[in-house]
């Protein structure tokens, strides 16, 4: 699929932000439910947008499958291929790992192929990927050729020696019309081990950013695993 394609010539983007507050038990996803139109996300060049759009008859209706507290809006794809990204700098490298979990609702329409793919990286100082994880896409069969959202989570660690979190959405249209890849509620938070003290410099500044190295070979990968 193309969209596996859509970041591969991308290199780094990173910009200046302001001081965040305490990561551990929180959702790091800025906007990660819609609510906010696509407030926290920056678009991609070359490629458009993803949208917020209200639950209702073009899209996913309230009562059709996804998250009890969905709230008014969810995420939908905008032409062919559409994406976005948002970057977290913890301001000082990790020295132990650290435990995640990554989630979120995906979806489409009925018998449709459009997806949407929700992937987070652990970049180090240097931007270099030392780390990833990635929900979705989800196909027709894995949502029984309903319209709507299912829930997909990843728990794992985050490697010591990551710097930044880069989390990115984008959505894939494979038939003519709307782009029909769907997403809703999606975050990523770090669990405070228990009886320890907190990583130094892990007050998050927020920054502008995208790394993406190895972004083919690595889709390639997920390819024979999906």
């Amino acid at each position: 699929m193309k969209c596996r394609l859509i970041l591969a010539a991308a290199l780094f983007a990173v910009a200046c932000g302001s001081q965040a507050g305490v990561l551990y038990g929180s959702n790091l996803v800025v906007n990660g439910d819609a609510e906010a139109g696509v407030t926290g996300w920056t678009g991609y060049e070359g490629y458009n947008m993803f949208q917020s759009v209200d639950y209702g008859s073009n899209w996913v209706l309230p009562t059709q499958p996804g998250p009890v507290e969905r709230g008014s809006k969810m995420f939908a794809g905008l032409g062919q291929y559409a994406a976005a990204y948002q970057t977290l700098d913890f301001g000082l490298t990790t020295t132990r790992q650290t435990s995640y979990s990554l989630s979120g609702w995906l979806g489409g329409w009925t018998n449709q192929g459009d997806n949407a793919l929700f992937y987070v990286q652990f970049l180090d100082e240097f931007n270099n990927e030392i780390g990833n994880s990635a929900l979705g896409p989800l196909t027709p069969q894995d949502r029984n050729n309903q319209t709507g959202l299912f829930y997909r989570e990843a728990d794992g660690f985050v490697p010591a020696g990551t710097r930044k979190l880069s989390f990115w959405l984008s959505m894939e249209r494979l038939v003519s019309g709307d782009n029909d890849g769907y997403a809703d509620n999606l975050s990523f938070v770090l669990q405070e081990p228990a009886n320890d003290v907190p990583e130094p410099g892990m007050g998050a500044t927020f920054l502008l950013g995208l790394g993406v190295l190895g972004w083919v070979q690595r889709r390639r990968r997920m390819d024979h695993v999906n």
